[in-house]
């Protein structure tokens, strides 16, 4: 019986500016005025905060083929879910957010934050589409982030759609990538990690796994870093 969050698609929860930074150690300020790609945004506040603060933003997701509208009824929907679910769930830790009702809180605003950039237009910033294809010429972003959907999606994204997603992402960008957590919602760490290591086809790329100070899934202090070799 799994002992974590049990969830039977992707859900549609936004995280801030504020939490990508702790997730994946980031220098803002080093960031201004470059191209980051952000992979399975969602409804994440990260590009719209990030563009505020000078950075070079790209949000991409499957969802952007929505109308505001729906994509607010669904964000909804699965924060409602995913809040009651975790309430008592042992493989998690509050210290961040304390309590549920604070973290309810950090995900509205970020959905917020995100729906409004959307409405006014940023189509530009927004682009539709769907891994393990990212419409994107050869070496566009200087970085590429994507958080909780490679790796703690094991069981629903098999090694395959793993392996040819970190491939694309890293085709469009000439830097690195970092993906967040390292550990699925069991808080165990991703077996295709080691895969992806060990993989003929992965060699020209390296792998790091970075500790970060942040954990709320129980384990997920580290990203995984990849670059070309």
């Amino acid at each position: 019986m799994k002992q974590g969050l049990v969830l039977d698609k992707v859900v549609l929860l936004g995280r801030t500016l504020d939490e990508y930074r702790r997730y994946f150690a980031l220098d803002l300020e080093s960031l201004r005025g470059r191209r980051v790609l952000d992979v399975a945004s969602g409804v994440s506040s990260f590009c719209a905060e990030a563009r505020a603060a000078g950075i070079r933003a790209t949000a991409f997701d499957a969802i952007y083929e929505w109308p505001a509208e729906a994509i607010e009824r669904q964000c909804a929907a699965d924060l409602e879910h995913v809040v009651e679910a975790v309430r008592d769930l042992p493989t998690y830790r509050w210290d961040f957010y304390q309590s549920p009702e604070r973290l309810r809180g950090f995900r509205e605003r970020a959905c917020k934050t995100f729906l409004a950039d959307y409405r006014n237009g940023a189509a530009g910033h927004y682009v539709a589409g769907r891994l393990p294809r990212l419409p994107f010429a050869d070496g566009e972003f200087e970085l590429t982030l994507s958080s909780y959907l490679l790796l703690v999606y094991e069981d629903q994204l098999d090694y395959e759609f793993h392996r040819r997603s970190l491939l694309e992402m890293m085709r469009v960008t000439r830097g690195e990538a970092r993906l967040y957590p390292v550990v699925t919602f069991e808080a165990r760490r991703s077996a295709h990690i080691d895969r992806l290591r060990a993989d003929a086809g992965l060699q020209h790329l390296g792998f790091e796994e970075v500790p970060t100070d942040f954990e709320f899934l129980r384990n997920s202090n580290l990203y995984l870093r990849v670059f070309h070799r």
